[in-house]
């Protein structure tokens, strides 16, 4: 990609405090597009409205703002393709929807994850903690295509059962994920209403022309559903960069829900963003 062309983006989750591994996460997306000369977007990923806070969009702004990291469209700034928060992009996501259901690769799903948990040919699940779902709870196909709207059921995409999904990422270079072993059929629209994340971000990037995305390396099987969704919708993927996640004194991955030391409470103890953005250009 030339220099010019490039589009990266930030996109959080305002379900609790930013943390050391969402600033360093940032901070390298920021970096790498600061050094292309290309444009850095803010989109705010608030589906998960059971959890998801305005309070936690606020303090996420100023977080990144503290780390020194700017952009050059979002919520607060605008920009051509708003809006960049995705609750207010319903119309789109359905849009969406009825391309990919005109595929004939996606179906209606009356199966919760408890049932694909308890399925006896579910016994394992994907690197990102998502249950595998057996080929047995499948409905046959063709079901659900007379629908003109998604509805109150979930919706699943198919994948193609046995087939290699491979990428070049940035840092992780080759990466190969093998459908119906690594990942099995996903939700790409909720019985809520909403659409799935995997469906909203391949909608989103696409959208706003994001030309890399770069994110944590737990969601290197989730960008193989993604690419199955980028190519169902003839759309082109763009590249990815996954990062190295950081870890605690445990070895456990850094979590908003495990009360990981947030950017606020680092910068109260006196930390500079200075400090951290020193420590990560080293690592």
């Amino acid at each position: 990609m030339s220099l010019s062309s490039y589009r990266g983006r930030l996109a959080p989750t305002p379900t609790g405090m930013l943390h050391r591994g969402h600033g360093r996460t940032f901070w390298i997306a920021a970096e790498r597009a600061r050094q292309t000369g290309g444009q850095l977007i803010l989109r705010v990923e608030d589906l998960d409205q059971a959890r998801c806070r305005v309070e936690y969009t606020a303090a996420m702004i100023r977080d990144l703002q503290w780390l020194g990291i700017t952009w050059d469209e979002g919520p607060d700034v605008g920009g051509p393709f708003a809006s960049y928060t995705q609750s207010e992009r319903g119309p789109w996501y359905r849009q969406v929807w009825r391309q990919l259901h005109a595929t004939g690769w996606i179906y209606p799903s009356l199966h919760s994850r408890k049932d694909v948990q308890a399925a006896l040919s579910a016994p394992h699940e994907a690197d990102d903690n998502e249950p595998i779902f057996p080929a047995e709870l499948r409905p046959p196909v063709g079901t659900g295509s007379d629908a003109v709207e998604p509805g109150d059921v979930n919706w699943r995409f198919r994948v193609p059962d046995g087939r290699e999904i491979m990428f070049h990422d940035g840092r992780c270079q080759e990466v190969r994920r093998v459908a119906g072993r690594d990942l099995g059929d996903f939700l790409v629209w909720r019985k809520d209403g909403l659409p799935s994340y995997e469906l909203a971000v391949v909608a989103d990037d696409h959208a706003m022309q994001i030309t890399e995305v770069v994110r944590g390396e737990d969601l290197l099987t989730s960008t193989a559903r993604q690419l199955l969704l980028y190519e169902a919708l003839n759309w082109t993927p763009p590249a990815w960069y996954h990062t190295e996640l950081v870890l605690d004194e445990q070895g456990q991955r850094l979590a908003k829900r495990a009360a990981a030391q947030s950017l606020e409470e680092l910068r109260a103890a006196g930390v500079t963003a200075e400090s951290l953005a020193a420590e990560w250009s080293s690592s």
